[in-house]
């Protein structure tokens, strides 16, 4: 980041000061080099920040100018709002070299609310099992653990060691990018332990698996609500957790930042719901929060109206407490 934009001292985590304007700057100017070279050290989420603060317009100027070097990781984590105006913006070509990147999970909320030839274009340009998780997470319900959970995970039989464990993670090329636990699975695929990795790494390699494994196991029912799930991560400071089918049979794994996004998203919510809004975000227009919040403005100015006409009755009586007080 240039040192001319400097984060500002009363938030450590807030944007840097003259950030947003920097980047406008290189929009007007269509400089995407300039604009490249502003994003090159800022976090996926910082991006996703800025995305966000902007307005409609600038917005669909700057993803014109960021061209094919649009990130989908800042695509998801953007708000849905904003997300659908900035993927209807993005060619699809783009976007089909943006997915493949991306865990599965991070792929479903991208691909959820496409119709249906956009989602085949970009599921095409998936690996084949890749694209079969995918889909099938597409058939969970939305709001539920199968729609949050990712595929990648790393698992290994119940009756290996340590050193087995290590020597397969060594040699394997397809482990997920982040992972905190490795689950241990029975010959039916049925989850029966999860071991973190800290106690891999620290113990001797004849050690078996399950002697390292969590005491508190637990797994989550696919079917079962976010709000449950989210519930359950905070209940219990779970980091990961397996998700299973009906019969028991593994089919993903749920970690602490999805847990940690439905929490937020829940408190949000809480807050819109106490100044009378609802299903808004970022991306809605000012006429149609105007006519949602009306109802609960309006409520709330005759409950206003009603009290003081209440009050005006008893003035009187008010007034000669105060003058016996005074």
């Amino acid at each position: 980041m240039p040192d001319n934009i400097i984060r500002e001292d009363k938030d450590v985590y807030a944007l840097g000061f003259g950030l947003v304007d920097a980047v406008l700057g290189a929009v007007d100017e269509g400089s995407q080099s300039a604009l490249l070279l502003l994003f090159e050290d800022l976090h996926e989420a910082d991006i996703a920040d800025l995305l966000e603060q902007i307005g409609a317009v600038d917005r669909r100027r700057l993803i014109r100018l960021w061209g094919d070097h649009v990130d989908g990781e800042v695509l998801s984590e953007l708000e849905e709002g904003v997300r659908d105006e900035i993927m209807a913006e993005t060619p699809d070509a783009v976007l089909a070299e943006v997915v493949k990147d991306l865990d599965t999970d991070d792929v479903v909320y991208l691909v959820e609310d496409l119709d249906a030839s956009q989602q085949e274009t970009l599921l095409g340009s998936l690996g084949d099992a890749d694209r079969v998780a995918v889909e099938q997470s597409l058939l969970y319900m939305v709001d539920t653990a199968g729609r949050l959970m990712q595929r990648e995970m790393v698992l290994a039989p119940n009756h290996w060691t340590v050193g087995d464990t290590i020597d397969f993670m060594r040699a394997s090329e397809d482990l997920p990018q982040d992972f905190y636990d490795v689950v241990v699975v029975d010959p039916a695929m049925h989850p029966v332990a999860s071991v973190p990795l800290s106690r891999i790494i620290g113990a001797a390699r004849e050690v078996p698996l399950m002697d390292l494994a969590h005491e508190d196991f637990r797994v989550i029912p696919v079917d079962q609500s976010k709000e449950d799930v989210a519930y359950a991560f905070n209940q219990y400071h779970m980091v990961s957790a397996p998700v299973v089918e009906a019969s028991g049979r593994l089919v993903g794994v749920i970690t602490i930042d999805d847990a940690m996004e439905i929490l937020e998203d829940h408190a949000e919510e809480d807050m819109n719901l106490l100044a009378g809004l609802i299903d808004e975000d970022l991306s809605s227009r000012v006429w149609k929060t105007m006519r949602r919040r009306f109802p609960w403005l309006a409520v709330n100015l005759f409950t206003s109206v009603l009290a003081s006409i209440v009050i005006a009755q008893f003035a009187s009586t008010i007034e000669a407490i105060v003058a016996l007080r005074c």
